[in-house]
């Protein structure tokens, strides 16, 4: 038996009639599009790769300890791979309605928690493929080496056959308790003996006070974000629909703005995100002040190179308040960079890995409460969750035929109506957004903003003389237009 993690087990928990906690993808290839039975035996194939997506989750009898991953013994493959198509010959617009309203149904919690959606009809013989996971199971570095897990890197790869799967014996709850109490006792040892940041607390008085040091300097940020105006009216209520829309960019644009006008490529990023929100306010007539933000959780990857590929969530995260009021692009920037620049400082001073360990010495009832309860205190914190997943800059295949395209899909939940998934694939950067359907009529105003954003940026790098080569804009034919469904 294998017990949930406390974050594994927290995002487990959150999950509700109105916010489905699963992560998503929309990913399309040229055609023509392969038989639904073909996909199936591929996946029947690469299932041993990727044993969790056969097992099941078993919550622990009142609560006694954390939920437990078992085999699944009715595990059918046909009822997770599903096949579907939109009027032919489909466009952008179709994709998105359709991908909109699969991705915002809920998973069936009794079963494994996932599914692939086949997809055909698209315009010039395209096909794509809808993909669901839970949170529970993956987060986004490590749903990125699952893909890279199931796909292959050559057309022309051959595929093992299917082979025979025995589930593991499915235990009582007799032994589900026996095995909760037991880790209780163990665990807090096992836990303590194994963080490197209470031995070098020990060890090292200096090193301590290095930390204390560089977290001390983080609270004048905290500060002036509890006192900064943010943009309230967009959290609340979360309805069971949602909006789903997208834009995309290319690494060059993003490349050239970092070098003309400094920061990082994610940098870049928030601050085209920033100009989307910008847009989005202006057009509702709540851009109040020029101090005014949108506070966005910004999940940061923890996971050790050594740990990529393991299916689990390895993630922490960071505030970041987009300066939407400042009317000045490469100021937004500035103020995004620093900030930025302020949180790597932190998180390269605190052993963020072991407080998120520290998460299994808390109850599972008390995890569970707390998570509902971080929950609803989230919405009085940040009005967005914008989250940047490092895709592969080689081109992947599916029996043969290439991805052409991919956007990621974010859950939302905790009041917070809209999220941002960023996600890069070859030479493009594409912005799936997921917004709650009457929070958001003008969702396509934000993933239009965004692009104007980019185009925003550009105009100012081609202005620095240091730069005589900046791309010029995609243009208005070229842009991903941001309808919502």
């Amino acid at each position: 038996m294998d017990r949930l993690s406390a974050l594994d087990s927290g995002f487990y928990f959150a999950e509700s009639e109105n916010t489905p906690m699963h992560v998503g993808s929309l990913a399309v290839f040229d055609g023509p599009a392969p038989g639904y039975g073909d996909v199936v035996r591929l996946l029947l194939s690469k299932l041993p790769l990727v044993p969790r997506y056969r097992q099941r989750v078993r919550e622990v009898p009142l609560q006694l300890g954390r939920p437990m991953w078992v085999d699944d013994p009715h595990f059918q493959i046909l009822y997770h791979v599903r096949h579907t198509a939109v009027p032919s010959p489909g466009g952008d617009e179709q994709l998105r309605n359709l991908a909109g309203r699969v991705l915002g149904q809920r998973l069936d919690m009794a079963k494994p928690l996932w599914e692939l959606w086949l997809v055909e009809g698209l315009a010039e013989g395209r096909w794509a493929i809808i993909s669901k996971v839970h949170h529970c199971m993956v987060d986004g570095v490590a749903g990125t080496d699952l893909m890279q897990l199931m796909f292959d890197l050559d057309p022309d790869a051959a595929h093992g056959d299917p082979r025979d799967w025995t589930p593991r014996h499915d235990p009582s709850s007799m032994a589900l308790v026996a095995g909760a109490v037991t880790e209780a006792m163990t665990q807090p040892l096992r836990t303590l003996t194994s963080l490197p940041s209470v031995g070098s607390a020990v060890r090292g008085a200096r090193g301590l006070t290095g930390v204390g040091r560089t977290l001390a300097k983080t609270v004048p940020s905290l500060a002036r974000q509890a006192v900064t105006p943010t943009a309230r009216s967009l959290n609340g209520h979360i309805g069971p629909h949602r909006r789903w829309a997208w834009t995309a960019g290319r690494f060059q644009e993003f490349k050239a703005v970092r070098t003309a006008l400094g920061g990082t490529v994610n940098d870049v990023v928030l601050t085209a995100i920033t100009k989307g929100f910008r847009d989005l306010l202006q057009g509702r007539g709540e851009l109040s002040s020029e101090d005014l933000v949108v506070r966005s959780m910004v999940p940061v990857s923890v996971r050790a190179q050594s740990k990529r590929g393991a299916l689990d969530n390895q993630v922490s995260c960071v505030f970041v308040d987009l300066p939407v009021g400042d009317p000045d692009p490469v100021s937004r920037l500035r103020t995004v960079r620093r900030q930025m620049d302020e949180h790597k400082r932190a998180m390269q001073a605190v052993d963020v890995p072991s407080i998120i360990a520290m998460g299994d010495f808390v109850a599972p009832g008390l995890l569970s409460m707390g998570v509902r309860a971080g929950m609803q205190a989230g919405q009085m914190w940040c009005q967005a969750v914008t989250t940047n997943v490092p895709g592969p800059r080689v081109p992947l295949y599916v029996l043969g035929k290439r991805m052409t395209s991919a956007h990621a899909y974010v859950p939302i939940a905790g009041g917070i109506r809209c999220s941002i998934g960023i996600f890069s694939y070859l030479d493009t950067m594409t912005f799936g957004i997921n917004a709650d359907f009457d929070a958001f009529p003008d969702v396509d105003v934000l993933s239009g903003g965004i692009r104007r954003g980019i185009e925003e940026l550009l105009e100012h790098a081609r202005a620095d003389q240091a730069t005589p080569d900046v791309p010029q804009p995609t243009g208005a034919k070229s842009r991903a237009r941001a309808s919502a469904r």
